[in-house]
């Protein structure tokens, strides 16, 4: 299982996402599950996957070949002339990996599903954020949603919701986006570190900055314990419940 989030801020796009791989208690690894292309000056893509590992790594593949066939650019997402329509290109190229690698019709259940959010920015246009769906449709973030989660959500997802505003500052972010990822791992092995970060300013149309935390960060670390040490002083600090009332 993995964990991925993007945010969509005023200033900009924040991913973060998880590395662990788990094929069974005896094959565990990492790899990359948020992936990037651009041009710089005209257009920057991000792309986070969760699901079956094979799937994601077709779809990633299909996706930078198709990128450098240049008789038909804009069949490419470096070529579309809209986030929509690279939203369009990706889901369409899910849907069809999904299909062609099971064997009876396409189900949301498939053991080759896979769910991905795609964000970025066009010259021209506004900086957009998506979740596709196995199935290969997609929605756009909006104000009721203003953030994607997929893979393992539950865990991290109250203090998103409770704590995210899209007002706040690159670094505030990546603090939140902390605490939803350690709250995550504390109770599914399934996620682990190391972490990739990926933040993009909106407007400057260049490469996002690429920062990943490993298992010994010493601010990762100290996060996982103050937030620990505050939920704990959090609750005493509460009124009793009062068991003998009537």
């Amino acid at each position: 299982m993995s964990y991925c989030v993007a945010l969509k801020l005023k200033r900009g796009l924040v991913f973060m996402s998880d590395t662990l791989t788990n094929g069974g208690l005896d094959n565990i690894s990492c790899y990359p599950k948020t992936f990037c292309w651009g041009l710089a000056g005209e257009r920057q893509i991000l792309l986070a996957t969760a699901g079956n590992l094979a799937t994601t790594q077709a779809v990633v593949s299909t996706l930078s070949e198709q990128t450098k066939k240049l008789k038909e650019p804009r069949d490419s997402i470096l070529g579309a002339p809209t986030m929509f329509q690279v939203a369009r290109i990706i889901s369409q190229t899910l849907a069809e990996i999904i299909v062609n690698s099971t064997p009876s019709q396409q189900t949301a259940k498939s053991a080759f599903s896979a769910t991905m959010i795609l964000g970025g920015q066009i010259k021209g246009g506004e900086t957009q954020l998506y979740l596709i769906y196995p199935e290969g449709n997609f929605i756009e973030v909006s104000d009721d949603k203003p953030f994607f989660q997929i893979g393992e959500t539950k865990y991290g997802r109250p203090i998103l919701v409770r704590a995210f505003d899209p007002e706040m500052e690159f670094n505030d972010a990546i603090k939140l986006l902390m605490v939803s990822f350690d709250s995550t791992m504390k109770a599914n092995l399934s996620v682990g570190l190391p972490l990739d970060i990926r933040v993009y300013n909106d407007g400057s149309l260049t490469s996002a900055r690429e920062l990943r935390v490993e298992k010994d960060d010493a601010y990762y670390q100290m996060i996982s314990r103050a937030w620990g040490d505050a939920l704990k002083a959090s609750l005493v600090q509460l009124p009793d419940y009062d068991y003998n009332q009537d």
